[in-house]
C-alpha cells in the first residue's frame, strides 16, 4: 500500500502498483476501500454518477486512510480538473487524449502555473488555508499525478508525441474504448493486442509509467514485461458480484 506523498514518486519509478475502480458514490465504500493493501483507488467519475458532492466525500475518507485517489473525471475541462484536485484527489485519469497538444493542455491545467491551474488557498488540498502558498505549489508539484487514458484511433496515430509531453505521469490505456474504435470484436483480437503493445512501447521510448485495466488476469504477465506497471483491476461492484456468488454457491453446496 503506497502514501499519497509516495505515489507520484512510485508511479515515475516504473514500480508494479495495483489499485482498483470505485463506481458507488459512497464515503462509506471509499472508507472500506482504504483500508485495504491496494496502492489507489480510482473514483470513476466518467461511467458512474458522482456529483460534486460526493466526490468531496469520497475523497474526503481515502485521504483519512492515506490512501491515494484518482479521479477518472468525466472529460478534459478544466473544471474537472480543478474540483477534482482541489478537494484533495492525488491525481486524475482524463479520458480521450487523442493529441500531444491536448496532453499538454491537460498537463497545464492538473498543475499551478502561468495559463494553468487555477489557485485558491481556501480547498482541502490547501487545508483550507493552514498551508502556505509555497508549500501547496511545492507539494502539489510533487504529488499531483496526471494520466493520460489512450483509447482512440487518432491517439495511436501521435502515441510517440503524446508520451514525450512533460507533465504526463503515465499513459493508461482505455482498451474496450480502443476495442470499438478499432472494430474489434474483442480486446483480446490481434488489432487491440497490437495497439496496446504499441502504446507499452511508446512509454518505454519515453520512460513513462503505463497503465492499463485488463479483465483476465492472467494477461498481466504478458503487459509487465511489455513495461506496463500500474494496473487499475476489477471494481467495488465486481467485488461484491463475486462475493454474493462465492457464497450462495458455498451455501447451496
Amino acid at each position: 500500500m503506497k502514501k499519497i506523498s509516495e505515489l507520484k514518486k512510485s508511479v515515475n519509478a516504473g514500480e508494479l502498483l495495483v489499485g482498483t475502480f470505485q463506481k458507488t458514490p459512497s464515503s462509506m465504500v471509499s472508507e472500506v476501500l482504504g483500508s485495504t493493501g491496494l496502492d489507489m483507488v480510482c473514483l470513476d467519475a466518467e461511467h458512474s454518477p458522482f456529483d460534486r458532492a460526493q466526490l468531496d466525500q469520497c475523497i474526503f475518507a481515502l485521504r483519512a486512510m492515506d490512501m491515494p485517489s484518482l479521479v477518472r473525471v468525466p472529460s478534459a475541462a478544466p473544471e474537472h480538473l480543478l474540483n477534482a484536485l482541489d478537494c484533495g484527489a492525488t491525481g486524475v485519469v482524463v479520458p480521450h487524449v487523442v493529441s500531444a497538444e491536448m496532453a499538454k493542455t491537460v498537463a497545464a491545467h492538473s498543475h499551478f502555473g502561468a495559463g494553468g491551474r487555477g489557485y485558491a488557498g481556501s480547498t482541502r488540498a490547501a487545508a483550507y488555508t493552514r498551508k502556505a502558498m509555497p508549500a501547496h505549489l511545492a507539494d502539489s508539484a510533487a504529488q499531483t499525478v496526471v494520466i493520460a487514458q489512450i483509447e482512440d484511433v487518432e491517439a495511436l496515430d501521435q502515441i510517440d508525441e503524446i508520451a514525450a509531453v512533460d507533465g504526463i505521469d503515465c499513459l493508461f490505456v482505455g482498451r474496450i474504448d480502443l476495442t470499438v474504435a478499432l472494430g474489434a470484436a474483442s480486446p483480446k483480437d490481434p488489432v487491440v493486442v497490437e495497439a496496446v503493445e504499441r502504446i507499452c512501447a511508446a512509454g518505454k521510448k519515453a520512460g513513462r509509467c503505463v497503465g492499463m485495466f485488463v479483465g483476465d488476469l492472467d494477461e498481466i504477465p504478458h503487459w509487465r514485461e511489455q513495461g506496463a506497471s500500474l494496473f487499475l483491476l476489477s471494481s467495488d461492484h465486481t467485488f461484491m458480484q463475486q462475493g454474493a456468488a462465492s457464497l450462495a454457491a458455498r451455501v447451496a453446496k
